[in-house]
This record gives C-alpha cells, sequence and structure tokens, in this order.
C-alpha cells in the first residue's frame, strides 16, 4: 500500500490556510445579507423573526436568522464582531450589563455610550420585560411572603435561578445584597426550571414579566419593594452602519415601534410555550393581524417535529462539521504523532497537551475561541471540534506506529530503503488499523460535540436541541438528538465496512 509524499509539510499548510480562509470569507460574501440574532429563550427567538419578517419585503434577498445564540455576551460580541446586525434587547440590561452604567441611565447616554463603539439603540417595541422572583402561589400564601424582602426570614427556601442571572450586575448578587437575602440558589436552565418549581423541587425561580407560563403554573411573583430592578423596555439593538447598508429594510423596521405591548408579547410567548407554534408562524401572524393570537392550531406532534423541513439543512450543516473538522484534526495529528513517535520527551508533552484539551467542557472552550477569534459560527465551532478530535487520532497514531515489529522495520532498511521509504512502505500500511480506529473515535465524540455548536449559532441537530431547552420541549430535544444518535451509528456502520475491506485487501479475510 503506498502513501503520498509526507516531505511537503507545507502542503498541509497550505490545505489548512485556504480551509480557514473559505470560512471566514463566508460572512463577507453574504455582507448584503441582513442578520437578525436571538438569546436562547422563547421571548428572543419570536422577536428574532418578527423583526426579520418586518424587514424581508424591502431586502434585495431574505434575511437571515441565527436563533439561539447563547446568552448576552455572546449575542453581543456576535453584534459587535459582525455575526448579526441587529437583535431585540432590553434598556436595564444595556445600562448594567453592557455598558457598566447607573439603572437610571437615559437613552440618550445610552446612545452616546454605544455609537463610540459602533453601536445604536433603535426604536423601542413598545413593552417592558422585567425581572422578577416567583414562587408557588400556594406556598406564597402559606408562608405570608407577597414581597421580595420577606425571603429573607425564610432561609430553608430553594432557589433555582438561571446561570445567567446569577452572574449578572443586575441579577442576583445586588438583588440579594439589597434585600439581605441569605439563600445559595442553584443554577438552572430557565426552561427547566419551570418545571422544577412545578414539580416542588425548587421553591423559587427567577422570571421575566412577560414569560407565558407565570399564570399557566399559578405563580406568585413577589414585590419588588425595594426598587431594586430597573425598567427593561425592549428595543433594537444595531450596527451603526445598518441603516445605510438597509435603508429601507431599516426604515420598515422602525414601524414597529410601540407596537408590540406586554399582552402582545405574553400572547406570543404563549404560543410558542403553550401551543407549541413555531415562532416563525408566530412572527408571521402577528404581523398580518397587528396582535398576537392566530387561529389556533394542534401542537406539531413528534412526528412532525422529527421530519420537518429544517431536516435536510439540519443534517448538511452538522455533516459539515463533523467532516472538516475530523478532516483537519488528521491532517494536523497524522503528521504530528509520526513526527514525535521517535522522540519520547517531545510525544510526551504533545499527547500531554492535546489531553488537557480535552478535559476542557466544550462550552468553556467554544467562549475561549470567540473571545480569541472575534466571531460566532462556523470558526470557532470547527477549531473545537477540531482539537478535540486531536488526542485520540494523534495516540492511535503513535500507538499504531509502536506496535510494528522491529523486524519488519529492519526487515525495510535491509532492503536498502530509506526511513521515509521504511515509513511509507512497512510501517503506516501496518499501522493503518490502529490508524483508521483513532479517526473512527474522534469522529465518534464529533457527532456528539457538534450539537453544542448550535449554542453560537453554527447549526446543526443541535439546534433543535437548544431550541427544545428553551421551550421546555421534549419531543422537540428528541428530534435533535435522535438524528444525530442515528447518525453516529451510520458513521460506526461506515467505518466497520472500511475495516473489513481493508482486511480483505491484506489477506486477513477469504
Amino acid at each position: 500500500m503506498c502513501w503520498p509524499s509526507l516531505r511537503r509539510p507545507w502542503r498541509i499548510a497550505l490545505l489548512l490556510l485556504f480551509t480557514l480562509t473559505l470560512l471566514h470569507a463566508a460572512p463577507a460574501a453574504a455582507a448584503d445579507t441582513l442578520r437578525t440574532g436571538s438569546k436562547r429563550f422563547t421571548e428572543s427567538y419570536v422577536l428574532a423573526e418578527v423583526l426579520a419578517q418586518q424587514a424581508a419585503p424591502a431586502l434585495p434577498s431574505p434575511p437571515e436568522v441565527r436563533q439561539g445564540l447563547g446568552n448576552t455576551a455572546i449575542v453581543y460580541e456576535a453584534l459587535r464582531s459582525g455575526g448579526v446586525d441587529l437583535y431585540a434587547e432590553y434598556t436595564g440590561t444595556i445600562a448594567l450589563e453592557l455598558l457598566k452604567g447607573p439603572p437610571d441611565m437615559s437613552r440618550e447616554a445610552m446612545q452616546t455610550a454605544l455609537a463610540r463603539l459602533g453601536l445604536g439603540l433603535g426604536p423601542a417595541l413598545g413593552f417592558n420585560d422585567g425581572y422578577a422572583l416567583a414562587m408557588r402561589a400556594a406556598d406564597a400564601d402559606r408562608l405570608g411572603i407577597r414581597r421580595l424582602s420577606d425571603l429573607a426570614a425564610h432561609a430553608q427556601l430553594k432557589l433555582g435561578l438561571s446561570n445567567e442571572f446569577i452572574g449578572r450586575a443586575d441579577g442576583w448578587p445586588g438583588l440579594s445584597a439589597r434585600y439581605g437575602l441569605p439563600q445559595k440558589p442553584t443554577g438552572l436552565d430557565h426552561g427547566l426550571a419551570y418545571d422544577a418549581i412545578a414539580a416542588g423541587q425548587i421553591d423559587v425561580m427567577d422570571i421575566y414579566t412577560t414569560d407565558a407560563k407565570i399564570d399557566h403554573l399559578g405563580l406568585r411573583v413577589l414585590e419588588d419593594d425595594r426598587h431594586y430592578f430597573p425598567r427593561y423596555d425592549a428595543v433594537v439593538l444595531y450596527r451603526l452602519d445598518v441603516p445605510q447598508r438597509f435603508a429601507p429594510a431599516w426604515a420598515a423596521i422602525g414601524q414597529l415601534a410601540g407596537r408590540i405591548d406586554e399582552h402582545a408579547m405574553i400572547g406570543m410567548n404563549a404560543r410558542a410555550e403553550l401551543q407549541g407554534t413555531d415562532f416563525a408562524t408566530i412572527a408571521r401572524d402577528f404581523l398580518a393581524r397587528g396582535k398576537a393570537a392566530g387561529a389556533s392550531s394542534a401542537p406539531r406532534g413528534f412526528a412532525a417535529k422529527l421530519f420537518g423541513p429544517d431536516l435536510g439543512r439540519l443534517a448538511r450543516q452538522h455533516l459539515l462539521l463533523v467532516a472538516t473538522s475530523v478532516g483537519l484534526a488528521t491532517l494536523i495529528a497524522l503528521p504530528l504523532g509520526i513526527g514525535v513517535f521517535r522522540r519520547p520527551t517531545l510525544r510526551a508533552l504533545v499527547l500531554g497537551a492535546t489531553g488537557i484539551v480535552q478535559t476542557i467542557p466544550a462550552l468553556a472552550m467554544l467562549a475561549i475561541l470567540i473571545w480569541l477569534l472575534r466571531s460566532i459560527g462556523t470558526v470557532p465551532a470547527l477549531a473545537a471540534l477540531t482539537l478535540y478530535a486531536l488526542l485520540p487520532i494523534m495516540r492511535n497514531t503513535v500507538t499504531g506506529l509502536a506496535e510494528v515489529p522491529e523486524g519488519q522495520r529492519d526487515a525495510g532498511t535491509a532492503l536498502g530503503m530509506t526511513r521515509g521509504q521504511t515509513l511509507r512502505l512497512v510501517q503506516l500500511p501496518l499501522a493503518l488499523p490502529t490508524l483508521i480506529a483513532g479517526i473512527r473515535t474522534a469522529t465518534t465524540i464529533a457527532i456528539g460535540t457538534a450539537t453544542i455548536a448550535a449554542f453560537i449559532g453554527a447549526g446543526g441537530f443541535g439546534e433543535r436541541i437548544v431550541t427544545g431547552l428553551a421551550l421546555n420541549d421534549t419531543q422537540l430535544l428528541l428530534a435533535g438528538a435522535l438524528p444525530a444518535a442515528l447518525l453516529a451509528l451510520l458513521s460506526e456502520a461506515l467505518f466497520e465496512s472500511l475495516e473489513w475491506w481493508l482486511r480483505r485487501v491484506s489477506g486477513r479475510l477469504p
């Protein structure tokens, strides 16, 4: 079996450079496409669709909706880096979290501070969606709790708060200090917290005041009697070049000013969370009727979610992430493994470094790469997946070469082969099954880890999982998890067939 020459590493470098150039050029190719973004909760998903659909008739090409990018920090970074052009944000978040200003920061002061960052404050949509704490009404009545200050006398209560709220400047640290609250909260996904409070697993949770499930679950919103929380008026946060690049579309978005009141927003959230209506339909109905409620429709069943119209797109994105990252990891790890094989000290250092990378949690890795690359989406996702795929390929390369009997290596030398010829014609063919096993393991890891890429807008089956978490929709979660599991099984079957064919070609099978 003949292997291509490994004496020209510049070819590998050029291929890697070309691939990364294409990936970085992808956003530029879509410079004439308006991109709206959203955080990872129901209302943000809905508003991203409302903004996109309102702008669409005034655009030369359909807008791109980048849903569920993550928490405030990630979506804000996407806006600053050009990953999205605009998204719906809240004045309290802008003042306290983004600009680190006072809670009563005026709109004019926010405009001035944002302009220095290349951003602008667009139209106010017409509703306030503030933070609050809520608990089961029956428990509140039993314990005599009506205000936030009442919580201080009940240290036994279990608080389940979103991780973002726990860490925000306008969240738990300031709230607990203002009210002297002794409780130690547990971090929970916002959507899952509703299930937890309904099941009695937690007693108090943070809510958005336009959440649809507050009345549905019989929760009591506790009065902010010391006026800690500022107003969170929904506004459009945008890049300053948007009005020039998309003038007609920006004028259309301006027509949304004051058009969405609290009642309308609660109604749209309810359609998503309680009726299972998709975000695009909710936005379309609102824009067509000027109100939240559309014709009531039966919730989509599991089959409709599993075989939905996005299945082909998500499958292509997931396959692209996996194939590209494993391919890049192979191009890096195979030559590197060969290079360090005969150098024990260097081999230990390189394998140790890739092993440390493997221990970094996926979300932390994505956050680090977003900061380093100043980008969201495909590029940091591919970088993370490639880093995770390095260890099994490199380790198996070293192991496979070490398993080649010394006598067979010496036979090549006795035949007058150079070290490179012995490597290419003797060692690598004999180590091939072990090398393929490493690539097989890396592929399986990449298929599972690629679902996390949806948290930063890279697509794939993780999109359904992220949306299912936001809506607390188990069926949608499964509709994302099952295709990913099937892809892993197909991958295993493919590699099994390849290994069977190699054994047959090498004469180990009749």
